[in-house]
C-alpha cells in the first residue's frame, strides 16, 4: 500500500507515519515545508503517483486562545488547504481513500456530541470559524463522493496525548501545559496558574491507542464520521491533581485565573458509534498514560530549562542564595 500524509510533521502525523511504515506501507509524508497547501498546484507533482490512501491531517490552528485572534486567517488558510487536498484527490487520485481529521469543536455546545450531530446546530462561538472549516471539509468529501463515487472517512479525535509531543513551537494542548506548569513549580518554584475555575471538563486518548484505532477504522469503515474518544472525562482540577500526585507536588498551591479564556466548558465525545464498530480496542488507563508522558516530558523540561538551573547554581555560588 502507498499513502500520502499531509501534516506529517505534526504530533499525530509523525506517529501515524511511523505506524504506517511499521505496517509495511510506503509513505510520502508532507509538512508545510514540503508543500504549501495554500497553493492549489502544490500537490501536482504527485499527480502521476498512485496512492491507496490520503491521510489529510494538515490544518492551520493552535491550542489555547489562538482561534480568537486569527478568525479571518483561519477561514482563508484552512479553506485553501482543504480545497487543494480535495481537488488533488478528485482530479488525480480518485482510487485513493481520503481519511481526514475532524474536530470536536464542530459540535454544538450542549449537544450529545454524536456523529449524526456533526453538521447540526451552531459550534461554540469562540471556535466557530475553525469548526466551520472542518464542517466544510466533510461537506466537500460528501459532495465528491456523491458525484464521483470516491471514498472517504473522517475521524473526530478528543485531545490526544503521550510521548513525542512537539514542545516549544506552539501553544500546548491543555494536558501538556498542565504538566509543564507542575514541572516548573517542582524544579523552579514557579507559581502554577491555570486558566478558568478548573471545573471545565476534558477527555484524553493516548497517542498509540489513537493511531491503532485510526488504522483499524481505515480498514473497516468508509464514507462515515467516527468519534475517537476516551469514554470518560475529568475536570481540569482532577487532571492537575493527578499530575501533582505523580510529581510529588501539593495540589493546594494551584491558583485559578477565572478571567482567562477556557473555551468550551466540556468536550466529551459520544463513543457509542465507535463501540459498535470496534468494541475491542486499546484503552490505556489515564494514570499509566500520564506516567509514560511524564517520563518522556520531564527530561525535555530539564534540557530546555538547563540555563535556569545553571543560573541558580551560579547565584548560589556567589552567595545570592537563590
Amino acid at each position: 500500500m502507498k499513502a500520502l500524509v499531509t501534516g506529517a510533521s505534526g504530533y499525530i502525523g509523525t506517529t501515524l507515519v511511523r505506524g504506517l511504515k511499521e505496517a509495511g506501507t510506503q509513505v510520502v509524508g508532507l509538512s508545510s515545508k514540503d508543500a504549501d497547501l495554500r497553493d492549489p498546484t502544490s500537490l501536482d507533482r504527485f499527480g502521476s503517483d498512485c496512492f491507496d490512501r490520503i491521510f489529510h491531517l494538515a490544518a492551520w490552528t493552535q491550542a489555547g486562545d489562538f482561534c480568537l485572534h486569527h478568525l479571518g486567517e483561519q477561514w482563508l488558510i484552512n479553506q485553501q488547504i482543504n480545497t487543494t487536498v480535495l481537488g488533488f484527490w478528485q482530479q488525480h487520485q480518485p482510487q485513493a481513500k481520503l481519511i481526514s481529521m475532524g474536530t470536536s469543536c464542530a459540535y454544538e455546545e450542549g449537544s450529545d456530541l454524536a456523529e449524526d450531530k456533526y453538521l447540526v446546530g451552531t459550534p461554540i462561538a469562540d471556535l466557530y470559524t475553525y469548526a466551520m472549516t472542518k464542517r466544510m471539509l466533510v461537506v466537500g468529501q460528501q459532495s465528491i463522493q456523491k458525484q464521483f463515487g470516491l471514498t472517504w472517512l473522517t475521524l473526530v479525535p478528543s485531545t490526544v496525548y503521550g510521548p513525542g509531543y512537539h514542545i516549544g513551537t506552539k501553544q500546548m494542548h491543555f494536558i501538556f501545559d498542565l504538566a509543564w506548569k507542575v514541572l516548573a513549580y517542582r524544579y523552579h518554584g514557579d507559581p502554577i496558574v491555570l486558566w478558568g475555575d478548573g471545573y471545565q471538563r476534558r477527555e484524553l486518548v493516548f497517542i498509540e491507542d489513537f493511531i491503532t484505532i485510526m488504522m483499524r477504522l481505515d480498514q473497516e469503515v468508509s464514507n462515515d464520521i467516527v468519534n475517537i474518544g476516551a469514554g470518560e472525562d475529568h475536570s481540569i482540577r482532577e487532571f492537575a491533581g493527578l499530575l501533582c500526585e505523580l510529581l510529588n507536588v501539593d495540589p493546594s498551591i494551584i491558583q485559578y485565573d477565572t478571567d482567562r479564556y477556557v473555551g468550551a466548558r466540556t468536550k466529551f465525545l459520544s463513543v457509542k458509534h465507535l463501540d459498535r464498530l470496534l468494541p475491542q480496542r486499546p484503552r490505556t488507563p489515564l494514570r499509566e498514560g500520564l506516567l509514560q508522558t511524564l517520563r518522556w516530558l520531564e527530561p525535555k523540561f530539564r534540557e530546555m530549562n538547563s540555563s535556569r538551573r545553571l543560573e541558580k547554581i551560579d547565584a548560589q555560588s556567589s552567595g545570592l542564595g537563590l
